[in-house]
């Protein structure tokens, strides 16, 4: 198998378990329906199992562009192969929300819900607040890359690290999905994204394109700070993209934070002014 399709396949494996999983839950009269966070969670960590199972061999499986980024930063992946496996990884993405749609053909029209259609191929905020939603996603691909690379360095049973790897996503899904629905995955969110604009879904409302691009920048600056940060602090290979990329994240951090204190002193002086 080529290395493009090998992407292609695994990160379409990734999506039909995923987002299926989402569907699932959320879509009217499925037998899942209502089955809630922790199902979705754990799903989503088998799917990337099984992805990584299906097609790790043959091109490392990295069914994500935040990892491939990642570790081109880092040295560890050449930057001439990220526009193959970039490109393969969005089309895979796209096909399995495409095949998504067809598993719950009947489900569309009895959903009156546009935003649990939505949520089916992409993601949304728990809380609505650019800022701050960017920084939960830079924060869990950041461990996502931190993860990888932990799990690298040490030596497991033979076809064992699959199963670590899909318990990482778990992890992070259960602790710090909830703002956000982790994407931690440009492919993941977009692809089918676009599957969702283009797919004849009943009653399906907009795809939310002033949001899509949180999901695609957090993911790629996290996971390029994880890749870099492991490599600075546990292998002291201290780099100029490292100290660059560190200012930067401390600006969005601290901005999000004043951001967020703002709009609660902004609600107390109203409250205030009222009583008064």
């Amino acid at each position: 198998m080529s290395i493009f399709a090998s992407e292609l396949i695994g990160t379409m494996i990734l999506i039909i378990f995923g987002g299926g999983v989402v569907g699932g839950v959320v879509l009217k009269d499925s037998k899942a329906e209502g089955a809630g966070w922790v199902v979705i969670t754990i799903a989503w960590g088998l799917a990337v199992t099984m992805a990584v199972y299906a097609v790790g061999n043959f091109s490392g499986a990295h069914i994500n562009p935040a990892v491939t980024l990642g570790l081109a930063a880092a040295g560890e992946f050449p930057w001439a192969k990220v526009p193959l496996y970039v490109t393969a990884q969005m089309i895979g993405a796209f096909i399995g929300g495409v095949v998504v749609f067809f598993n719950y053909l009947p489900h569309w029209k009895k959903t009156e819900d546009q935003g649990a259609k939505l949520a089916v191929f992409s993601t949304d905020p728990a809380i609505r607040s650019p800022f701050s939603n960017l920084v939960s996603e830079m924060v869990g691909t950041f461990v996502l890359l931190m993860g990888l690379m932990f799990i690298g360095a040490n030596e497991f049973t033979e076809g064992l690290n699959p199963l670590i790897v899909g318990a990482l996503i778990v992890a992070i899904g259960m602790s710090l999905g909830g703002a956000t629905g982790y994407a931690i995955n440009p492919a993941r969110d977009l692809g089918p994204r676009i599957a969702h604009a283009l797919l004849p879904i009943p009653g399906k409302g907009g795809s939310d394109w002033g949001y899509s691009w949180i999901p695609v920048v957090g993911p790629i600056l996290g996971g390029v700070y994880g890749a870099l940060f492991y490599q600075a602090i546990f292998l002291g290979k201290f780099s100029i993209s490292f100290w660059g990329l560190s200012a930067v994240m401390a600006v969005i951090l601290v901005g999000a934070a004043k951001s967020e204190l703002q709009k609660g002193t902004t609600t107390a002086d109203k409250a205030e002014r009222k009583v008064s």
